[in-house]
């Protein structure tokens, strides 16, 4: 079964740590709607006749579209895939956006999982981040969606922001747990190029967390969020009753998925493909059944490298018959002997030929992926 993925690139306001590709201009809202309704059907074959098993509206801000937005493009996907029954289906929304009418609206259509991006439960945190919801609005939404009927919510926080002390994070923490919902999302602040954040850091005007206090913040998180029920299923991620995100899981364990609006990717099982990033080009290339796509075709190397990557992330680790079936007895042997000092260190452990990271491991995580790849 394989994934789709459609990216909306519209936001009310931009965050200052964001990166992804959205503006804040909607007036090409239509034509883009239309053009990712016409992309289903020039991209109908991609996944080789597949069953959909997720659907997930991502961003920039989903919640920026209306109900006959929505409407169109389930049509499109309904009109040219099979999508199974209980499909997960989530769109991700700012809490700014989820007044009770918009709630209400949602809940009819086909989204039984919503990904809310809360990051902080401190306003002077949240005024810094450049978000539009406030810590009480974000308390009050989820509580709104849970009274609506979703009982699969996910929201992401972030820890590691300037200024940001180990009591505010414990108190963020804290505020989500007892919030009650399925899963949770954490990400380490990231000062990437060409945001306002990563302007504001060249200038001195904010300063990264030192690493160690970074090391400290992931550690309480894992704790309290096992202590509180949540299983610790991928490095940034953590579910209760087993409610993996089953779309982003896709991902991890190397499944198809079908990517859909102006710079969203794709991969096919053999390769990776990507929309241009642009709305407008995006546009003409849909309507003149031309779609503007770059592909890297994935050489048996590249494809290892991508399998240990995304393998240790998550709890189901590298299966080690699988690098042999895929990959042959020479990159199993490389495999086996450059994990083995970690194997030694109890950083990694080997369980029924399955390789997954110890707690100790995860900290050093990037470290133990970079040695196991392959270097031509």
């Amino acid at each position: 079964m394989a994934a789709i993925y459609i990216h909306v690139p519209y936001c009310k306001t931009r965050c200052i740590y964001c990166d992804f590709f959205t503006q804040t201009n909607t007036s090409s809202k239509t034509g883009y709607i239309s053009a990712v309704a016409k992309e289903i059907e020039l991209r109908k074959d991609y996944l080789g006749k597949e069953p959909i098993k997720t659907i997930y509206f991502g961003g920039g801000t989903p919640s920026q579209l209306s109900e006959d937005d929505f409407k169109h493009i389930f049509e499109a996907i309904n009109n040219s895939f099979e999508v199974i029954p209980n499909a997960e289906i989530t769109m991700e929304a700012n809490p700014d956006d989820l007044s009770e009418s918009y709630i209400s609206m949602i809940q009819s259509l086909p989204f039984n999982r919503l990904s809310i991006g809360i990051q902080s439960f401190n306003d002077k945190e949240l005024n810094f981040l450049k978000r539009r919801h406030s810590a009480q609005r974000a308390k009050d939404v989820v509580k709104l969606c849970k009274q609506a009927g979703f009982d699969n919510i996910s929201i992401d926080l972030m820890y590691g922001l300037p200024n940001q002390t180990m009591d505010i994070w414990m108190n963020n923490l804290e505020e989500a747990i007892s919030l009650d919902v399925q899963h949770i999302s954490s990400y380490h602040l990231i000062y990437e190029q060409g945001t306002k954040l990563f302007k504001l850091f060249k200038q001195g005007e904010v300063m990264p967390v030192a690493e160690d206090m970074s090391v400290d913040m992931f550690s309480v998180m894992i704790d309290k969020l096992n202590d509180a029920g949540f299983e610790h299923y991928e490095i940034s991620n953590f579910a209760k009753n087993n409610l993996y995100a089953k779309h982003n899981s896709s991902y991890w364990l190397g499944e198809k998925y079908l990517g859909l609006g102006p710079a969203a990717h794709s991969f096919d099982g053999q390769n990776r493909a990507w929309n241009i990033a642009s709305i407008s080009k995006y546009i003409a290339g849909i309507d003149n059944k031309n779609p503007d796509i770059e592909i890297e075709y994935l050489d048996p190397t590249s494809q290892y490298n991508d399998f240990i990557l995304t393998g240790l992330r998550t709890m189901w680790g590298v299966n080690l018959a699988e690098v042999k079936n895929r990959f042959g007895d020479k990159m199993l042997t490389y495999c086996l002997n450059n994990v083995q000092r970690y194997v030694d260190q109890d950083f990694v452990k080997n369980e029924n030929s399955i390789l997954k990271l110890t707690r100790e491991g995860i900290f050093i995580s990037d470290g133990i992926m970079s040695d196991l790849m392959y270097i031509k």
